[in-house]
């Protein structure tokens, strides 16, 4: 089986084929870099970071791109709030998204668009849409140029929608429009209370760029006309990518050929959001969790699946990874290093070709896992080395694998202080093994006590004493 993969524009999975052989191009919609990044956004980069490392791992080579959206109403409304310069508050923020993505193990994208940067890739293109009949000058002198609905009989492709269904188009001030529906381009700067830095000269006055246009003059300018994959939360469908969609076609632009949208982390059956005050901070979260248990929780259930977000899935995800680890330690313990397998199950393989089928490719993880430790049971140092390898390459596909250095050097907030943990334990163990050999049992315990005291759970085994950290 090739890959296959849902496409949100003709609702059915179907296969993927590039559209340069070999070759993979990828945009996905980054932050409003506003507030500190929750479960919720975070999601969306390991879904993609996910589906990176398959391509990768199927011969592909993939480009990348996810922008930032730094200028925003909601940024310069924030900003004002606290008395901060916006670009200032839009730089925190983003340096947040950075570790955020740091701190789960995504890989940087190839690169990483601001939207500020991008001001004449965004005036061309309005002047083009302008040009076309499909985008307009208000009259009333305020600067906005807004996009025609009407004049683009495929609006509403994208979520399947008439536009006489839609709500009224909220992203401006609706007295300068033809049509409730018609969607801003470009914001003229009418309001002196906002700072003149955050608005540009353009022919239709200083002003600052809608949040829909400035996706699809990033896309274009780094992928081109037609690139392969446009993705995003589930909530980005519409309006936002219903928009690009309409304005990029729109200027002649073939744009994406396949959609892909993840679904939502929820909290008590709401999407998590910034706006509903429920959103699980990845900061706060990465604290009260191992990082990769937090990754693993993520992307465990399909990506078009909801999420519940609460302490117990995070614990079982925790003690799920637990499992895996032990396995790795055990298995690592008789047959030393070991390369991940090449090729990748076949069971794993056909997984992840059905749209990116993690349930069923962790499944194919704890079947290996299974295995594995029967061969440990039985002494079978090559079925060991065999799942060992096995598991490792699955892991290495899903961002897991603790031998990466990504979670090194993340984990200890930059510093490897694995080798440092690893020699302080074992000095302890060897201090307790003196104290059993000179039968000093009270020592040996005392030992044992204070490190479980520091969640360091020793077991004793036929191959001596075996360490490793409760969660």
């Amino acid at each position: 089986m090739t890959l296959h993969l849902y496409d949100s524009m003709t609702h059915r999975t179907r296969e993927f084929v590039p559209l340069v052989p070999g070759r993979v191009s990828i945009y996905h919609c980054g932050l409003t870099v506003q507030s500190a990044p929750h479960l919720g956004h975070i999601r969306k980069e390991v879904v993609f970071d996910v589906l990176r490392r398959w391509l990768t791992a199927s011969g592909y080579d993939v480009k990348i791109v996810a922008n930032v959206t730094d200028i925003d109403d909601k940024i310069l409304r924030k900003s004002a709030e606290q008395g901060i310069e916006w670009y200032a508050l839009a730089y925190h923020f983003e340096l947040e998204l950075h570790r955020a993505y740091q701190a789960l193990g995504c890989l940087p994208p190839t690169y990483e668009p601001r939207a500020t940067g991008h001001i004449p890739e965004m005036v061309e293109l309005v002047q083009l849409l302008i040009e076309r009949g499909h985008a307009y000058a208000a009259e009333d002198g305020s600067g906005d140029v807004y996009f025609d609905v009407q004049s683009w009989p495929d609006y509403g492709m994208l979520s399947g929608q008439r536009v006489s269904d839609m709500e009224p188009a909220e992203d401006s001030d609706p007295r300068g429009k033809r049509d409730p529906h018609d969607f801003a381009l470009w914001k003229g700067r009418t309001d002196d209370s906002e700072p003149e830095t955050a608005s540009w000269q353009t022919p239709w006055g200083r002003g600052r760029p809608g949040w829909h246009l400035e996706c699809s003059a990033m896309a274009g300018k780094y992928l081109g006309d037609a690139f392969d994959i446009h993705g995003g939360g589930l909530d980005l469908r519409f309006p936002h990518h219903e928009n690009e969609l309409a304005q990029s076609a729109a200027a002649g632009r073939p744009f994406a050929n396949f959609w892909m949208h993840n679904a939502w982390v929820t909290a008590a059956g709401e999407k998590m959001s910034k706006s509903l005050g429920n959103g699980a901070l990845v900061t706060e979260v990465t604290q009260q969790y191992p990082p990769r248990a937090v990754r693993f929780y993520l992307l465990a259930p399909h990506y078009r699946s909801a999420i519940e977000f609460s302490d117990t899935s995070l614990a079982e995800a925790t003690a799920s990874l637990a499992r895996i680890d032990s396995f790795l330690d055990r298995a690592h313990d008789l047959v030393g290093d070991t390369a991940p397998a090449d090729p990748l199950p076949e069971a794993f393989v056909a997984a992840m070709d059905d749209d990116l089928g993690t349930p069923t490719a962790v499944a194919t993880i704890y079947t290996t896992i299974k295995q594995g430790n029967q061969a440990l049971d039985a002494g079978d140092a090559d079925a060991v080395r065999k799942a060992y390898a096995a598991v490792r390459a699955m892991l290495g596909v899903l961002g897991l694998d603790p031998a990466d250095p990504i979670w090194a050097a993340y984990a200890g907030g930059g510093a490897d202080l694995t080798p440092v943990v690893d020699g302080l334990v074992k000095a302890l163990l060897d201090q307790r093994q003196e104290a059993r050999a000179r039968k000093d049992y009270a020592a040996a315990d005392g030992i044992r006590d204070s490190l479980a005291a520091l969640g360091v759970q020793v077991e004793d085994t036929p191959q001596g004493p075996k360490w490793s950290v409760k969660h």
